[in-house]
């Protein structure tokens, strides 16, 4: 497996794999997606099946170029040859709060910002359930704490507090979010 930010040319990928995993109601469509990925595709963290058996590998240890896009028309059809397994993407501001504006308006994004917001954790269906969203978050967690970041902002279904704990998030309680018309519980890791 290769970890490495997103560009452009994932954008078709990264809303197939967004679309599988959320409900319409709660999913970004390919325009947010694709202004996000305008503003900062540097806040998005791909798992690319490379057929390495599971290994993971950094992007600066393998040259990204050597994946096959993960964009083209067939990427969801194959394995071990580039498929998007799994993606991270928030962005960073000094905003303490994850609040429903920050999904739809890539320019509140801050690139000092103190907090790493977390906007969707996704698995391809192929692939859940063998701990690479796990393996995501900690690359995702050790790239904030060596950006000097205060910590990182998610919310989640009640579900999944149990999930997100177990990286040293704590759950502050439901949040003011009303986005999909669910209720949200916001967690927050600190350095």
């Amino acid at each position: 497996m290769l970890i490495r930010h997103a560009t452009m040319n994932d954008l078709t990928a990264i809303a197939t794999v967004e679309a599988a995993c959320f409900p319409a109601a709660e999913a970004a469509g390919a325009d947010a997606l694709r202004n996000r990925l305008a503003v900062y595709p540097d806040c998005f963290w791909l798992m690319i099946d490379d057929g390495r058996n599971g290994d993971v590998i950094p992007a600066d240890a393998a040259n990204a170029t050597d994946v096959t896009d993960c964009g083209s028309a067939d990427a969801a059809d194959r394995t071990h040859d580039g498929r998007l397994v799994a993606f991270i993407n928030g962005f960073v501001t000094d905003s303490p709060d994850l609040t429903d504006a920050m999904y739809d308006d890539a320019g509140l994004h801050e690139p000092d910002g103190a907090w790493q917001m977390i906007f969707g954790v996704d698995t391809a269906p192929a692939y859940r359930h063998h701990g690479y969203a796990s393996t995501l978050m900690r690359r995702v967690i050790d790239d904030a704490r060596a950006a000097g970041r205060a910590g990182l902002v998610l919310t989640c279904k009640d579900r999944l507090i149990g999930f997100y704990a177990r990286f040293g998030y704590q759950d502050e309680g439901v949040s003011e979010s009303t986005h999909g018309n669910v209720v949200w519980h916001q967690m927050r890791l600190c350095f």
